[in-house]
Parts: structure tokens; sequence; C-alpha cells
């Protein structure tokens, strides 16, 4: 550590101090580091005044304690908080990265790496994304995860002056001797030495951020998808042309399903990206399980209720188990350690078990009733399932609008350039006309298939067909999870988990009243049982905002479990 963050330290605790406070917070860190040049000139550069910083963070670090508990605190050594740890670790890493020890600006760093706490309702108060801190820190592209240099405008320069007098960095030369003096190699085992200058950036551009609901960089590429696309041909074959044995039929349109999905997927994003993020989340929300909603539709109408209603409960335990026990897995084997932002957890956490207090009453009131009248049981779903269409929409208005940056999570700007609006809206009607014509036919095989193999509905609607419906997803979670964004690999799982528990599912209810079907909410012991223990270990593993590969596996070990039960059920 280097002797800047030394010193940053030492204020901090003295800080702590001052306010009264058991222990060193990350509070006590920034008031430490607007003492810093280099943390002053940023808060003025995004148009927040030191003073008021000072304030609002004082006034939130600030405990009151007794007249003796402030003497020990005075006396003893203040431990960081589990929040300044985490800040503390971010800087360590990324002077690492660097090559250099932790300074104030690692710290700054650091401190707007996650967008929660007091400094992030200090930062939303004033129209300041944390990634718009970032940027003006270090540039848009390094804060987008490109190394970069950092424009000159981004510091003013009287600070960046001011740092250089203070204290010259370590290791290098002044004076016209240093100009005569060979520059040395790089060593074999460490960073180069002297390292040439990178061209510094033209102008920082901010980076496209895309709605935090369900961000998804294409997760096929296009050889892969362009050899699954040829399912879509062969299945229209094998049903109207051969007339193929089911099992054949169900499996050639099972595989077609999928890159139609990731289409339907990519172009929604490009969608999300050109209309901003509160449209985009509406888009996300609409779009983001189409094709289980066109697959249970479709059922619906050829009368296989149950088939339907194990299909939603198979959504939500698939995405939070498979899905997110996957991506840990995946991003575990590559760090020792994952951290994400717990607030979005628990947020996700509270909305699942609120879905799955409304499969419990309609479940209890049918076990309670022997004989209940159908349409008493069906207006109680009605009545269930409205209440979850207004919580979805709430959380859409909380999550997008009036704290965003409670949830907001690091940007992920689109690997290609944006579509047009017309190619997308294309690419989106082609890709669920395709979708609605595969469900047509993976439907119309299903009862061949439980004829002729040991397989009920329950178990394709539980694991069969939530496997097909997500299978873009999956990819897309792993894929970003093995890239270090375990926050995008959550919002993956748990956003789309929630949209079927609280959106999809109560849809259904209307549209099954619609065709005349008798779509409830009375689900099986069994399936409200699995959805509950799933909401409850995953709620256990991602509450403390930080995980690894082997919580990965015993989520993993949990679906195994439920897959196993539902094959005999």
């Amino acid at each position: 550590m280097g002797p800047d963050a030394a010193r940053i330290l030492a204020a901090a605790a003295g800080e702590a101090r001052r306010l009264g406070s058991g222990a060193m917070g990350s509070e006590h860190l920034l008031l430490a580091l607007l003492q810093e040049p280099e943390g002053a000139a940023l808060f003025s550069a995004l148009g927040i005044p030191t003073d008021t910083a000072a304030e609002r963070l004082g006034a939130a670090a600030r405990r009151p304690r007794g007249r003796g508990a402030e003497e020990a605190a005075a006396d003893a050594e203040l431990a960081p908080t589990s929040h300044a740890r985490r800040v503390l670790d971010l800087a360590g890493r990324e002077a690492t990265r660097r090559g250099s020890a932790v300074t104030a600006e690692h710290l700054l760093l650091a401190a707007f790496h996650e967008p929660r706490g007091s400094l992030a309702r200090l930062l939303a108060d004033a129209g300041v994304a944390p990634a718009q801190a970032r940027s003006a820190l270090l540039g848009a592209d390094e804060a987008a995860g490109t190394p970069t240099a950092r424009p000159e405008a981004a510091v003013p320069q009287p600070a960046r002056r001011e740092r250089t007098q203070r204290e010259p960095r370590r290791g290098v030369e002044t004076g016209p001797e240093a100009a005569e003096r060979p520059r040395r190699p790089p060593r074999a085992d460490g960073p180069p030495v002297n390292p040439p200058a990178e061209p510094a950036a033209s102008a920082a551009k901010e980076p496209r951020v895309l709605p935090h609901l369900r961000k998804r960089p294409s997760p096929w590429g296009s050889r892969s998808r362009q050899l699954l696309l040829l399912a879509v041909p062969a299945a229209l074959i094998a049903e109207y042309g051969v007339h193929a044995p089911a099992t054949v039929i169900f499996g050639l349109a099972c595989v077609a399903v999928l890159p139609l999905a990731g289409f339907m997927g990519d172009a929604t994003e490009h969608l999300s990206a050109r209309t901003g993020p509160t449209i985009g989340g509406l888009l996300n929300a609409t779009f983001g399980n189409a094709a289980e909603l066109i697959i249970a539709i479709v059922a619906l109408r050829a009368g296989l209720v149950e088939l339907v209603k194990a299909s939603i409960t198979g959504s939500i335990i698939g995405n939070l188990l498979l899905i997110l026990g996957l991506s840990l897995v995946a991003g575990g084997l590559r760090r020792p350690e994952l951290r994400f932002n717990r607030t979005t957890a628990g947020l996700s956490a509270t909305m699942l078990a609120a879905a799955v207090v409304g499969l419990v009453f309609p479940a209890l009131f049918h076990a309670t009733h022997p004989e209940p009248a159908r349409i008493t049981e069906l207006r109680l779903s009605e009545g269930v399932a409205l209440i979850l269409i207004v919580t979805y929409g709430l959380s859409l208005l909380f999550s997008l609008k009036t704290h965003k940056w409670v949830v907001a999570s690091e940007p992920h700007p689109l690997e290609e350039p944006t579509w047009g609006v017309g190619r997308a809206v294309l690419v989106l009607a082609i890709a669920t006309v395709g979708i609605a014509v595969m469900s047509e036919i993976l439907v119309g095989a299903t009862r061949g298939v439980t004829a002729s193999l040991p397989l009920t509905e329950t178990f394709l609607g539980l694991i069969i067909i939530p496997f097909i419906g997500n299978a873009a997803e999956h990819a897309t979670a792993v894929v970003v999870a093995r890239k270090g964004q375990t926050d995008l690999a959550l919002q993956i799982a748990l956003g789309s988990s929630t949209q079927i528990a609280l959106l999809v599912g109560p849809l259904l209810v209307f549209i099954g009243a619609a065709m005349g079907r008798n779509m409830n909410l009375v689900f099986s012991p069994f399936e409200v049982m699995a959805v509950g223990l799933a909401t409850l270990v995953t709620a256990i593993s991602t509450l403390d905002g930080e995980s690894h590969w082997f919580e990965g596996v015993q989520l993993l070990a949990v679906y195994a479990m439920i897959a196993v039960a539902a094959f005999f059920v």
C-alpha cells in the first residue's frame, strides 16, 4: 500500500472517531478522499459541491454513542466494515492490475464501483450515474472495461499539477540526465518498465447502457446458430412431409426453438439500446420470456393445462437453480470469490417469496375444500394473478425510475453495432412467428412422446420445456459469468424467474380464461414445495453478496434432486 493510501486510511479512521463510529466505513473513506485534491476535483467536476458531499456523508456515517463508548472507540484501533473492506479490496485489485501501489485514484474508483449506500444516494440526488463518475475519472473506454489513457479533462489541471508537485511517483526519474539514460528492457516476470505512452482518447464517449433487467449479449456464434437453424425446416418436413415418429418431431422442434429464441433476445436487446432504459425495460419484460409464453399459449389452446402449470414452475426452478448454478460454477472456476450486488439479489428473493405465497393460497384453498366449485378457484386465481401483475409493474417503476440507483449494476455495452429499428422489429417478428410454428409442432407431439417414452407431462413441463425455452439465457449467463460479470449473470437468472412468477404465469390465467380453459393457480403440492425450496436455497446463497463455485454446485445438486423426483411423480 502506497503512502497516499496509508495517509487516507489514517484520515478515515480519524473521521470515524470524530463522528463517534465504532468501525471505519466507506463513508469515512470518502470523507478522507474529499480532503485529497483528486477527490475534491472529481466531485466538483460532477457538479457536486464538496461541502454538500461532506455534509451528506458525515450525516450518514455519524453513529450517536455515549461518552464512554466514544472514548473507548478513540483508544481502540477501528476495524473496517464489510463495505469498507470491499472498497479496499477492489482498490487493491485495481492497483495490482496496473502494477502500482494503492493510491487515492484507486480508492475513488473502488468507491464508485458498487452503486449502493450513501454515495449512491448522493449521486442519484445529483443526477449522476456511478458509471459517469468512473468515466470522469478514467475515461469512458476504461470505465467500460477497456484500459485507455485518461483524458486530460477528466480531472482539472490544477489538481493534477498539485498532486505531481506534492509527491513524484516512485521509480520515475526527472532532470536532464533522465532523458539521456536508455530505457531498461522489460522484465520477463513482471510488467514492462517505462512502457510506451498510449495515445490519449480523442473523445470520451459515454458507453451504451442496456436496461438492467435482462441485458444480454449474443450468446450464439454465427456458425452455431446457422447449424441450429437447419432444425427449423427439418421439423417442418418431419411433421408435414414424412410424418416421422412423435419423438423425432418433438426433438427437432425443441432444437429449432433454440436459435429462434436467440434471435428474439438479440432483437429485443438492440431495440432496448435504441429506446433507453425505461422503455427498454418494458420491452425486456414483454419479450424476455416470449418463447416460454408462446409455448404455453399453444399448449393451453391444445388443452394441456397441467403441462402449462408444470412449465411455469419449471421455468422458475430452472432459472433459480440451473442457470444460477452454472453461472456461479463458470465464474468461480476462474476466481476464488464472486461478489455482486446483494441489494438486487434481496429484492428478487423478496418478489419470488411473494410469488410463492401467491401459489400457496390457491393450493391451500383447494386442499381445504374437498369439492370446491371450479369457478371459485378460477376467481381466486384471477385475483391473485392481478395482484402479482400489479406488483411486477411496481417493481419496474422501482427499478427503472424511482430507485434505479439501488439495483443498478455495471454498464454492459453492446458487442456489435446497434441494429436499426426496422431491422430489429423485422427480426423480432420473424423469430416470434417461427417460435409459434415450432411450438405448435412441439405441443402436438407431446402426447405421442408421453405414450412412447416413460415420461410424464409433469416431467416434460418441469424439466424439458423450460430448458428449451431458457437455453439462450443459459448460454448468456454462463458466458458473462466466465467474463467476471457476476451481477449481470444474476440479473439474467433472478430477473427471468421474477418475470415468470409475477408476469408470465399470471398472464396465462387471463389468457386461459379468454380461451375457455380452466387455467388457475392451483399447483400440486410437489410443485409448490419445489418452487419454495428453490427460492429459499437461492436466497441463502445470494443474500450475503458473495459466492464461490461450490455454492453453484450445491444449486445444481438441488436442481438434479428435483429433476429425479419429477421423473417419478
